[in-house]
């Protein structure tokens, strides 16, 4: 049992480290939008309805490299700046699927079939599911107001006198953006970093621990080797989605994963549900979503990737039995990441900036 526990605490460990860092660098992202991105041009290009909203924001996020871990403060940071639901959750599909430097792993370990195959399956998985919320979540809903009209939180979080004075007499509003971001003198870049390690941070902090943990737990309970046991067809697929939905990876780490069950004997179908739906989904982000986005869209969110990255999966099968397709896996080798002493760099800053009392003791800055 001690033994268990031991694991347990090291693949916790393991999933934080590699996590934190990215993190940061969504937290940043985040922030640098709040500050220098004006609402009314975020809204302009994310705040749409309709197939134009949806894909600007697939296309705006495929090549950006963010993880699982990384697009969700990011994601929440272009909601509060003005994006619609249905643009907030294509961005939050297609950015974790793929980018520039995972579709360079996949070229690399599993040739160029799965390399271009997987960025499109992942561009139609964000527009199909975004559309989906398009077509059922009223855009112009009451939630969707407060976002863009006077008195809602835009408005508070511009910068200016009438800012502050907004933001001194909206209690909520003050919670949900203005206590960070809008002080007298700041520059913006001061603005997004206080934004991202204070108030964006504590709204998320829970739901990302409780990932890692939950992460550490799948990891320590699923024995090696016991994906590849299913092999082939639709069942093989159904147990790769059921797999991924709740785990914590991102895309570039997950292709190794995923060669290594081709490896191992499981389908090009199977993994291409695992590259897709891993990286997308998250318990982490599923509660997120739920929180930002309501029940509705959470649950659209789910059935959106899981349709889709099954039915890709079946068409990719189809495409190898049909037209002789070839999903190589013969160039595999080691590739590392993340240098370690910058994880752990990232993991301590990452650790001291979410717990408040510690924060606010150590680095004044964010007092």
């Amino acid at each position: 049992m001690s033994e268990l526990f031991q694991q347990l605490g090291e693949n916790i460990w393991a999933v934080y480290l590699d996590t934190a860092i990215w993190l940061l660098v969504g937290l940043m992202a985040a922030g640098l939008v709040k500050a220098y991105v004006p609402a009314d041009a975020m809204q302009k290009w994310l705040g749409g309805s309709g197939f134009s909203a949806v894909g600007r924001a697939a296309l705006f996020g495929a090549p950006v490299p963010l993880c699982s871990c990384s697009v969700l403060p990011a994601a929440i940071g272009l909601r509060r700046a003005g994006a619609s639901k249905e643009a907030t959750v294509s961005f939050l599909i297609s950015t974790p699927e793929t980018s520039i430097d995972s579709v360079a792993v996949t070229y690399a370990l599993m040739g160029p079939v799965m390399a271009v195959y997987r960025p499109v399956s992942a561009l139609i998985s964000a527009i199909v599911t975004g559309m989906m919320v398009a077509f059922v979540n009223d855009v112009k809903s009451q939630s969707d107001q407060d976002l863009i009209e006077p008195g809602g939180v835009s408005s508070c979080c511009s910068s200016g006198v009438e800012a502050t004075f907004c933001c001194e007499s909206n209690v909520e509003e003050k919670a949900s953006c203005c206590e960070y971001e809008i002080k007298p003198g700041q520059n913006k870049l001061s603005q997004a970093i206080r934004y991202a390690g204070t108030d964006l941070l504590d709204d998320i902090s829970m739901w990302i621990a409780f990932g890692i943990v939950f992460a550490g737990i799948m990891m320590t309970v699923i024995p090696d080797g016991w994906l590849a046991q299913w092999g082939q067809g639709i069942s093989a697929m159904l147990v790769m989605l059921l797999v991924g939905i709740p785990m914590y990876i991102c895309a570039v780490a997950s292709t190794p994963v995923a060669a290594g069950l081709l490896a191992a004997g499981v389908s090009p179908g199977a993994v291409l549900v695992f590259l897709l739906v891993g990286p997308a989904t998250n318990i982490a982000g599923i509660m997120l979503v739920k929180k930002e986005l309501g029940n509705r869209v959470t649950l659209l969110y789910l059935l959106g990737i899981s349709v889709v990255s099954l039915v890709m999966g079946l068409l990719l099968e189809w495409g190898i039995s049909n037209y002789s397709l070839l999903i190589d896996t013969s160039q595999q080798h080691q590739h590392s990441f993340m240098p370690n002493e910058l994880s752990l760099a990232g993991a301590i800053l990452l650790l001291v900036l979410a717990v408040p009392a510690i924060r606010n003791r150590f680095i004044p800055f964010f007092a």
